[in-house]
C-alpha cells in the first residue's frame, strides 16, 4: 500500500490525529525509559526470600536452586537473564536479556530483579491535595 492511498481518504483533521497519535505514542517509550532507569544490582529471591544481591557490572553465573530445580543466572555486559532453569514451559529463558526490570519464573519460585539502593528506597515523600 501506498500511503496516499491511505491518507486518500482522510479528512485534514484525521491526519492531524493520526500524527497527534503518533506523537503521543513516540513520547511514551522516551517517558518509559525516563522513569524506569536501569539499576545497579542484581536481586535474585526464592520463594519471596531474598538469596542474592550481585553487582550488574560485574559478568557471572549464579546457580539458585528453586522449588522445582535448578535456575542459572547470568550477567553480562550490564545485562540479566534466566540461562536455564527446570521448569517445564521455559518461558522465563524465552525473555532473553534484560537491563531493567525483572524476570519471573513461577514454576521454580524464582524472581530476577535489576534495581539499586536509590530505587528500592523510594517512597512517598509528601501528600498533596
Amino acid at each position: 500500500m501506498r500511503l496516499r492511498e491511505i491518507t486518500e481518504g482522510m479528512t485534514s483533521a484525521d491526519k492531524i490525529l493520526l500524527i497527534a497519535l503518533i506523537l503521543l505514542s513516540a513520547s511514551g517509550f522516551i517517558f518509559i525509559k525516563k522513569a524506569f532507569p536501569q539499576g545497579s544490582d542484581v536481586g535474585i529471591e526464592v520463594n519471596g526470600k531474598p538469596v542474592y544481591r550481585l553487582p550488574l557490572n560485574k559478568d557471572t553465573t549464579v546457580r539458585v536452586i528453586g522449588a522445582s530445580g535448578d535456575t542459572i543466572v547470568e550477567i553480562k555486559n550490564r545485562k540479566v537473564r534466566i540461562k536455564e532453569s527446570a521448569c517445564p514451559k521455559q518461558i522465563c529463558i524465552h525473555n532473553g536479556w534484560i537491563d531493567r526490570g525483572a524476570l519471573i519464573c513461577l514454576p521454580n519460585k524464582v524472581v530476577v530483579s535489576i534495581g539499586g539502593e536509590d530505587r528500592q528506597d523510594k517512597t512517598i515523600d509528601a501528600i498533596t491535595g
